[in-house]
């Protein structure tokens, strides 16, 4: 069984319960990050460090390679947070060789990871940084077809931070659609892990997906978290505030 999480965002509170979750869980092998271990939240560092020791890999996602590269295209408050996180991981209050460590993970993370037939992303199959695959895509028989040709038999990926499979036959199935259990049969699936750090589907729960690869069973997990706490934080660092408000609120 494999734990599968992306979209940490630096919230702390999140990845903790997250983790304290998939522990509780029987026959977990492994734990995969599809990206976005940093961005929005107020606890980059203790994030990524946690990320790195607990993760067999950890993707690039649009964050990491937005505080590397520049935050083209971000809109004006995700880009203020990319600055600050850019800040925090290269603070002078630090030791020097611990910012270096830093920096060297961020630019070993790779874009994407096909192991066997399954493909890993951060965002689509077709673009595994930026590329957002949303719900209504499901409509969208060629562009599902255009993705589709580039998965071998499943994909995951994360970047909308909104949960749920997209099938082969332009059906988008949310973890309620589906009693949060899906098993794969013949045909092709994208599955979007969620997010644990910042939940967009109107549930203020992380979210996390457990992969069963020998009964091709997807299996989504929402856990509660003081989200609380993280807002609270927020509010303190100088992040804007509205990063830690829709929280709450799941959105």
């Amino acid at each position: 069984m494999i734990a599968i999480i992306s979209d940490i965002h630096a919230n702390l509170e999140a990845f903790e319960a997250v983790l304290a979750d998939i522990r509780a869980q029987q026959g977990v092998t492994e734990i995969l990050c599809l990206g976005d271990v940093i961005g929005y939240g107020p606890n980059p560092r203790e994030c990524l460090a946690m990320a790195i020791k607990e993760c067999r890999f950890n993707l690039l996602g649009n964050h990491e390679q937005a505080v590397m590269q520049g935050a083209i295209g971000f809109n004006p408050k995700a880009r203020k947070a990319v600055e600050w996180t850019k800040e925090q991981l290269q603070h002078a209050d630090f030791p020097t060789e611990a910012n270096l460590e830093f920096w060297k993970y961020l630019n070993s993370m790779p874009a994407q990871l096909t192991e066997g037939t399954t493909l890993y992303v951060h965002a689509s199959p077709l673009d595994p940084t930026n590329q957002y695959v949303v719900p209504m895509d499901a409509y969208n028989e060629a562009f599902i077809d255009e993705l589709m040709d580039v998965v071998p038999r499943i994909a995951f990926c994360g970047h909308t931070h909104i949960p749920g499979v997209f099938t082969q036959d332009y059906l988008f199935l949310s973890p309620q659609d589906i009693d949060n259990e899906y098993v794969q049969g013949e045909k092709k699936l994208l599955v979007n892990v969620g997010s644990v750090g910042q939940p967009r589907d109107g549930i203020n729960k992380s979210c996390y997906v457990l992969w069963d690869p020998e009964k091709r069973e997807v299996r989504y997990r929402r856990v509660e978290y003081d989200f609380e706490a993280t807002i609270r934080k927020i509010e303190q660092s100088g992040l804007p505030e509205t990063l830690g408000q829709r929280l709450a609120r799941g959105v």
